[in-house]
């Protein structure tokens, strides 16, 4: 049972990115899947939640209109795209199922910068 984010960088402000997490060893679609973040000196946050059929989504205040999450259940890979980045972007982003969530991944850094 793995979850492996990938797809974080250097970005400018305003710049875009397309965040990645490829989960295996579960039954992908029974679960809900969300993004978190973890910025420097911060505790983890949660971002956004796809459900396990991928028809609802919900997003947190700070990433609302900015952020979308999908999900592609036959490639059992969630995705953010995260658009309009402001430098309190900047973070580790990680992904987890709920319910019964897995030891955390190794994350994707995202640093935004001029």
């Amino acid at each position: 049972v793995q979850l492996v984010e990938s797809g974080g960088g250097l970005v400018q402000p305003g710049g875009s990115l397309t965040l990645s997490c490829a989960a295996s060893g579960f039954t992908f679609s029974r679960y809900a899947m969300s993004w978190y973040r973890q910025g420097p000196g911060k505790a983890r946050e949660w971002v956004a939640t796809i459900a396990g059929s991928g028809g609802t989504t919900v997003y947190s205040d700070s990433v609302k209109g900015r952020f979308t999450v999908s999900r592609d259940i036959g490639k059992n890979t969630v995705f953010l795209q995260a658009n309009l980045l402001k430098p309190e972007d900047t973070s580790v982003y990680y992904c987890n199922r709920s319910p019964d969530s897995l030891p955390w991944g190794q994350g994707t850094q995202v640093t935004v910068s001029a």
